[in-house]
């Protein structure tokens, strides 16, 4: 089966930085394709050269087997991470100037009820929240009914009940056969979105796979954290029992524990008269095989740990 998009070797730097170091992915007829990674990885520029907006330096990208800006626009649905309409118009004048242009498109009132704002059309651009504005560039992006979807960061800023409604349009949309590759910074998003999940780091696809095959290889294991206010002493009452233990102010981790094992940690802490507040067991997921592999490209690549950034507290930042 032919890929709907591939990129094949793909380089792009601008000055000494390298945005895409041999990037190659293809993506199949129906499946929807999550890119996460680091501010400044590469992700956004990886989705440029996929939609033909940005010239890679060498390399190839193929949507529908031809090159991008070959491709018929009524088959693409392009969202961008910067997208700033004309702030005075209405919601729906909105959509309606987008459909305008393509030869077919759906009608503005039922895009607008796709992304829940049935009752804001007539509100203008400037006047919606934040989130609705995202809301409303979704639905640009959704007008020409796409067979194929590339959302940069779709959800950024978008409440909770905003961004389930999108998800659920997503997933319609996925199974109905459109195509979807999307970048973004919410490993709940892309867990329960994507099909497949590819991570990007230092311009490198790292990493490639099911979100349970991801967290099954690079995840790590489940774990125990006690919480204390005495770690030294629960980790010599654990000392006996075969499990990794890691010690931290207030807490004692006990790492590839199950839940039916956990009576014998308490069982240990009871005898040893050591008093504890609180017990969570927690799996690995998307978000931990995210850090592990993020803070190893970033390490190789400098020596150094992935850095948080200091406005979001979100490693790498927010692209």
């Amino acid at each position: 089966m032919e890929a709907v998009v591939a990129a094949t070797d793909l380089r792009r730097s601008y000055g000494e930085t390298v945005a895409l170091d041999g990037v190659s992915l293809s993506v199949a007829p129906g499946e929807v394709f999550a890119l996460i990674g680091p501010n400044g990885a590469g992700k956004t520029t990886l989705v440029r050269a996929l939609t033909g907006t940005t010239e890679p330096e060498s390399g190839t990208a193929r949507v529908f087997g031809e090159p991008p800006a070959s491709v018929d626009r009524d088959r693409l649905g392009v969202l961008p991470q910067e997208f700033s309409p004309p702030d005075r118009l209405t919601a729906r004048e909105l959509i309606a100037y987008y459909a305008g242009l393509y030869g077919t498109a759906r009608e503005p009132d039922d895009v607008l009820a796709d992304v829940g704002l049935a009752d804001a059309g007539d509100t203008r651009y400037e006047n919606l929240s934040g989130g609705q504005q995202r809301r409303v560039c979704v639905g640009s992006a959704l007008v020409n009914d796409p067979d194929v979807l590339f959302l940069d960061e779709p959800t950024t800023g978008i409440d909770p009940a905003g961004r389930r409604t999108v998800w659920g349009l997503l997933e319609e949309l996925a199974e109905s056969g459109t195509t979807i590759v999307l970048t973004t910074h919410d490993m709940a998003e892309a867990d329960r979105l994507a099909d497949r999940v590819a991570l990007l780091a230092a311009g490198r696809l790292v990493a490639d796979g099911s979100p349970d095959a991801l967290v099954a290889e690079h995840g790590g294991s489940s774990r125990l954290t006690v919480e204390t206010d005495v770690p030294a002493a629960a980790r010599d009452a654990l000392a006996d029992l075969d499990y990794t233990l890691e010690t931290d102010a207030g807490t004692v981790v006990v790492a590839g524990i199950e839940p039916a094992e956990i009576g014998a940690v308490v069982d240990a802490l009871e005898a040893g008269s050591v008093p504890y507040t609180e017990l969570t067991w927690t799996e690995p997921d998307l978000e931990d095989v995210y850090l592990a592999l993020a803070d190893g490209a970033e390490r190789e690549r400098t020596g150094g740990p992935l850095e948080p950034s200091p406005a979001s507290g979100v490693p790498g930042g927010a692209e």
